[in-house]
């Protein structure tokens, strides 16, 4: 939708690239917002230093990994970047490797891509898009792509209020990108079951998560921030792919005892 294409200039956008490994991976990514005034050179160290800090936790799905820092002054404007490599890499994660897109994200507030993550999150899980954007042959083809979600949050059903029964914590690292991801998800099971008006969904860093989490039914994360995490008082679910509905249904199945 609008709000992702705004985000994602077709300069940003690189098909086929090469890189040695996941820091080049990264380094390519983040070079592409450097290009394009969003970010400086500090910006993509602090991508890297992210995973060289709590492990491979952006790889939110079956070769795809997404990229990003918290809000910094090494952020100009909020924008994005799309990596796709002509080989894979390896990032390191148990089951999501290895990675062929990389996906790049530099926000100058937590609140500012808030609804291009929910586009971006709706079109990685579905299997025809996802299909569509690895096979788009240039950058105006994949932006073309991404323009066709049909799954606008404008559209989505109203959402829980701060006052709801039930709470519960998506965490990243940021709380700015991953989370929001495995939120999204969530929340289209959630609006699938029916609860969306019971159940509230916030997503956090680690830190916070830790603050609130008594607050919370439970925590839904990455296995390396669960590590991070340990006993928050809480159930600490793991998820290993953040846009498939049909794991987080399981897990909220778990969660619930349904």
């Amino acid at each position: 939708m609008d709000e992702l294409i705004d985000l994602l200039p077709a300069g940003c956008v690189r098909l086929d690239a090469r890189a040695a490994d996941w820091r080049e991976a990264i380094a390519v990514a983040g070079g592409l917002m450097v290009d394009a005034g969003f970010t400086t050179a500090e910006y993509t160290a602090e991508m890297i230093a992210g995973v060289e800090e709590n492990g491979p936790y952006i790889v939110v799905a079956p070769g795809v990994a997404f990229a990003h820092a918290r809000p910094s002054p090494a952020v100009r404007a909020t924008g994005m970047s799309w990596v796709r490599l002509a080989e894979p890499v390896a990032f390191g994660h148990e089951t999501n490797d290895p990675v062929t897109l990389v996906v790049a994200l530099a926000a100058t507030d937590s609140g500012a891509h808030t609804a291009a993550m929910a586009s971006l999150a709706r079109l990685l899980g579905d299997p025809a898009a996802a299909a569509a954007l690895a096979a788009a042959p240039t950058p105006e083809a994949l932006r073309t792509v991404l323009s066709g979600d049909e799954h606008s949050p404008a559209a989505a059903k109203p959402r829980a209020d701060a006052s709801s029964q039930h709470k519960i914590l998506t965490v990243c690292g940021n709380g700015v990108g991953t989370s929001l991801f495995l939120k999204n998800t969530l929340e289209q099971v959630l609006d699938r079951w029916g609860w969306s008006a019971y159940v509230t969904v916030e997503a956090t860093d680690t830190i916070s998560a830790k603050g609130k989490a008594s607050e919370a039914v439970a925590l839904l994360t990455s296995r390396e921030i669960a590590r991070t995490l340990g006993d928050v008082g809480r159930p600490v679910k793991v998820v290993q792919d953040f846009t498939s509905t049909a794991e987080i249904d399981a897990v909220l199945r778990d969660t619930y005892d349904v």
